[in-house]
């Protein structure tokens, strides 16, 4: 008997998909959750067989709880998502990090689909999985040029100045998992006609210029994917591309932007190191640096110089993350001046703005 695991935000579909594993006597259904967080929780006491799983959700999108589960306790994963439709790059995404089949959810009536051999097909892809070899996966690891974990030396070298000129203010952002939602919160509430901001979100290429559409559409302020050459402009945010560094430079008394290909740093590409040593290097005590949600310690590094600058640096707090592994390191490494709750951050950097 194969047991089986759903991860999908819609409680229509789990309870549809659930209803469908029950039909079959080679399965069965071990629970279900509407985001990978819960998930994981639950998985905890009783580990599944296979894990079937939706990539567009809240908390912790399915790439990012895909690598992670190959990476921590590997298993059989299959991918069901309407975004297979949408974007290939999204499917390849997902083979190229170990799950074993991706498969379409339904965009028209779900009786039409329960009606057709679709259903057959899911069934046998999830009982197929369940015997597939599967194996700890470093998705960081799959190039052999990218196998050593670089610096941010190697995209930008380290420089001991500190001697910026006195010029206008910039805020550096960096988050990992959890971080989209956070980044949500944090802009709608933070003031409008303010200093630029760059944010680093890990997330795959093509993603992020849909996440900058979407937090454009929720906020006041102009949201947009970073082009290289931009020159910061004030109630500005600026998304980096996903697969490419992105760099702050500064020309007499306005910043303007870089954007790199190259290594991963720090384990990442675009970098939360790479932002913010280009922050410190540029803007020095004129920046202000917040490092959020997310697993790993990209950016520690970078705003531990930031501070050395004379940038004032905030991190997340632990119970307002969703997972505390970046703010932690950043803390831990002493480049931390203040720990907020997330509500409380937009308050404190408009208290330094005046």
């Amino acid at each position: 008997m194969t047991s089986i695991f759903i991860v999908d935000d819609s409680a229509v579909i789990r309870q549809v998909m659930g209803d469908i594993i029950k039909r079959d006597p080679k399965l069965t259904l071990l629970g279900a959750a509407p985001d990978p967080i819960i998930a994981e929780r639950k998985m905890r006491t009783n580990w599944p067989d296979v894990i079937l799983l939706d990539i567009e959700m809240p908390k912790m999108d399915g790439l990012t709880f895909l690598k992670k589960i190959m990476e921590e306790r590997p298993t059989p994963i299959v991918i069901f998502s309407i975004l297979t439709q949408k974007h290939s790059t999204t499917a390849i995404e997902a083979l190229a990090c170990g799950a074993i089949d991706v498969i379409a959810k339904p965009t028209s009536q779900l009786t039409d689909y329960l009606e057709s051999d679709h259903v057959n097909m899911l069934l046998k892809t999830l009982k197929a999985a369940s015997k597939a070899k599967v194996r700890a996966v470093s998705y960081l690891n799959r190039d052999s040029t990218i196998r050593e974990r670089h610096s941010t030396d190697v995209i930008l070298e380290k420089t001991d100045q500190n001697h910026v000129v006195k010029t206008t203010k910039i805020i550096a952002i960096g988050a990992s998992t959890g971080g989209t939602e956070a980044i949500s919160q944090l802009i709608t509430m933070m003031p409008v006609n303010g200093p630029p901001i760059v944010i680093v979100q890990h997330m795959p290429a093509k993603f992020t210029f849909a996440f900058a559409q979407r937090l454009n559409a929720l906020s006041d302020h102009h949201v947009q994917e970073a082009k290289d050459g931009d020159v910061l402009q004030k109630n500005g945010i600026y998304i980096a591309p996903g697969g490419r560094h992105l760099l702050v430079n500064r020309q007499s008394k306005d910043y303007y932007l870089e954007i790199k290909d190259g290594p991963l740093v720090s384990r990442h590409k675009p970098s939360v190191d790479v932002l913010f040593r280009s922050v410190a290097q540029s803007a020095g005590n004129n920046a202000i640096g917040v490092i959020l949600t997310g697993m790993g310690d990209d950016g520690a590094t970078g705003m531990l110089e930031m501070k050395k600058q004379g940038a004032i640096t905030f991190a997340q707090s632990e119970g307002s993350c969703v997972i505390f592994g970046m703010p932690k390191e950043a803390i831990d490494r002493g480049g931390v001046d203040k720990v907020y709750a997330l509500e409380n951050i937009p308050y404190q950097i408009q208290k330094l703005l005046g």
